[in-house]
C-alpha cells in the first residue's frame, strides 16, 4: 500500500503486476476525479521514468512516450501531418495543465471529450502496453472501447503511441466548439489530415469527438473526399451528411443537444476541410 515513484520501468511493471494501482502521470484527471480526501490503495507515480517521456523519430515512423506533456508536444518541431495534434495540445486546459497533463493520461482516462484522441485516429496511432510478461501493441482506436473504457488489461502500463511513417504524410488540422473561447469542455471537435496532389485529395482521415461514446473516423465521407477537390461541396457533402447520421450518436447534456452537436460537425468538418486544403 501507499505510494510509490520508481526509477525504472521494469520496477513499475513490477508494482503494477503486484495487485491493484492507481498510476498517476500528469494527475490532472485523476485527482479532479478523486472524492475522498485522499486515493485508497497504491499510488503509482510515473513521473521519474525517463523512458516514458520525450519524443523522437525512427526508422518505422515517430514515438511519443506516454509521459510527453501536451506542452512539449505542442512546441517539438514535427511534419505538418501532426499539425492537428500540435492544435490539439494547445487546446489541453490551460498553460499550466498543459505543463502537467500527459497525452498517455489522455488516452487512458478514455473521455469521449478528450481532444487528443481525434488527431491521433487521423494518425492511425498505436499505443504501446507493457506487462511484466511482455509488451503489445493496438491501435488507439481499438484500445478506447466506452466512456472510461479501455483494452488495458491487469498489470499493464502504456508505455508509448507510436505513428506510422506511413501515416505522416500531408497536411492536417484540428479544430474544437466550445460554450467559450477558452478552458472548456468540447461540444464538438473534428481533427483532419489530407494528402493533396494537384489539388485533387489522394487520402482523407477525418475523426470526430464528444459526439459519441469514443471518438469516430468519418470513413463513408473519407472515401467521397478520396479522388475529390477540396473546392468541390457536390463530390462530398451528402456522403459527410450520412456518416454524421451513421457513426455518431450525441447526446443531449447541459452544453448542447444531439441535434446541434450534429450540426456543429458538419459545420467544423467544412471549415476545417477548407484550411487544411490551402
Amino acid at each position: 500500500m501507499g505510494y510509490h515513484r520508481p526509477q525504472t520501468l521494469a520496477e513499475a511493471l513490477d508494482l503494477a503486476a503486484d495487485g491493484p494501482v492507481h498510476v498517476l502521470a500528469g494527475g490532472t484527471d485523476l485527482f479532479p476525479a478523486t472524492e475522498a480526501p485522499a486515493l485508497d490503495g497504491k499510488v503509482l507515480d510515473l513521473s521519474a521514468i525517463s523512458a516514458l517521456g520525450g519524443i523522437a523519430e525512427t526508422d518505422r515512423g515517430w514515438r511519443i512516450g506516454a509521459m510527453t506533456t501536451w506542452a512539449e508536444i505542442a512546441r517539438t518541431n514535427l511534419p505538418p501531418a501532426f499539425d492537428g495534434l500540435r492544435a490539439a495540445a494547445r487546446e489541453v486546459g490551460a498553460v499550466q495543465i498543459q505543463n502537467r497533463a500527459t497525452i498517455g493520461g489522455n488516452l487512458c482516462n478514455a473521455s469521449p471529450a478528450a481532444d487528443g484522441v481525434p488527431p491521433l485516429l487521423t494518425l492511425e496511432a498505436e499505443v504501446e502496453l507493457a506487462s511484466r510478461s511482455g509488451s503489445r501493441r493496438i491501435l488507439a482506436g481499438e484500445f478506447l472501447q466506452g466512456v472510461r473504457k479501455t483494452a488495458l488489461q491487469p498489470g499493464e502500463i502504456m508505455v508509448a503511441i507510436h505513428v506510422p511513417k506511413s501515416n505522416t504524410q500531408g497536411s492536417a488540422g484540428f479544430a474544437k466548439l466550445g460554450a467559450r473561447k477558452y478552458l472548456v469542455i468540447s461540444i464538438a471537435m473534428v481533427a483532419m489530415r489530407l494528402e493533396i496532389a494537384g489539388g485533387v485529395i489522394r487520402r482523407a482521415a477525418v475523426a470526430v469527438g464528444a459526439c459519441s461514446p469514443v471518438a469516430q473516423r468519418l470513413q463513408g465521407f473519407e472515401q467521397a473526399l478520396e479522388g475529390a477537390r477540396a473546392d468541390d461541396p457536390d463530390g462530398w457533402q451528402q456522403a459527410l451528411a450520412e456518416d454524421i447520421a451513421d457513426r455518431l450518436s450525441p447526446i443531449d447534456d447541459i452544453r448542447a443537444d444531439a441535434a446541434y452537436r450534429n450540426e456543429a460537425v458538419q459545420t467544423l468538418v467544412s471549415r476545417l476541410l477548407q484550411e487544411v486544403a490551402r
